[in-house]
């Protein structure tokens, strides 16, 4: 299928590796230009050239909204222009109510809900002003199932996706759809990170009985970019392998 996305110049933050660079593979792979972001210059080196010719690196850390700025302006520069947004930061430490200190708030919502807002202002009215664009926001299943030992995430996540809906419904009228994504356990290093590295005991809690493969992942962004999906929009999807328990 072609999914109507060669020559289309994309933004893809913290892509230097997991889920933004799965979702820069599959952009690339169906013609678009890509740039993406990371505050690890040789990692971010080593990414761009797994992404082939025309791909663009910026280093830039979007866990602020100057950050995040800084990253679309770079994109638009380097590309002539951004018509896909995928936003996309590191997930906050984890905690709970009692172990979690209040100014940790602060920088988990500069984090995972301002960095989106900040990347969305930067990006969107251009999107606007030429009538076409996508926003595919990378957030957690965390939005739909809060996960008690993740209630940073749960909490600036679950903002975001309150954001993402109200500018879905302001800018579907000049051709531009925004989405998420919400993330179960994929094989990433946040993943690692967060439950070791035993996949057999993770797929063991998911009901397809395995763990997420990134690359699928990136496929459903690239698909959610097409012209094929554009009449998808103000949407949050579970792409989890049916952990998300509820029926809504």
């Amino acid at each position: 299928m072609n999914l109507g996305l060669s020559g289309r110049r994309a933004a893809v933050a913290a892509a230097s590796s997991g889920l933004g660079l799965a979702a820069a593979r599959a952009l690339a792979a169906e013609g678009a230009r890509v740039a993406i972001c990371g505050r690890d210059r040789e990692r971010l080196g080593a990414a761009v050239r797994s992404l082939g010719d025309g791909a663009r690196g910026v280093i830039a850390d979007v866990g602020t909204p100057e950050g995040a700025t800084a990253f679309v302006r770079e994109a638009q520069d380097a590309l002539g222009g951004v018509d896909v947004l995928v936003t996309n930061a590191g997930g906050p430490p984890p905690g709970g109510f009692a172990t979690t200190p209040l100014d940790a708030y602060h920088a988990a919502l500069d984090l995972n809900l301002m960095s989106t807002v900040a990347m969305c202002r930067a990006a969107v009215p251009a999107m606007q002003e030429r009538g076409w664009g996508r926003v595919v926001a990378i957030t957690s299943i965390t939005v739909r199932q809060p996960i008690p030992t993740m209630i940073l995430s749960n909490t600036a996540r679950a903002g975001a996706t309150g954001f993402l809906k109200t500018l879905a419904l302001e800018v579907a009228k000049d051709g531009v759809t925004v989405n998420s994504l919400l993330p179960g356990f994929h094989a990433t290093e946040r993943l690692r990170t967060l439950r070791g590295g035993d996949w057999d005991k993770v797929a063991g809690e998911i009901p397809a009985g395995r763990v997420g493969d990134p690359a699928d992942f990136g496929s459903f962004v690239a698909f959610l970019c097409s012209e094929q999906a554009r009449f998808v929009t103000g949407s949050a999807i579970p792409v989890d392998g049916g952990e998300y328990a509820g029926l809504l």
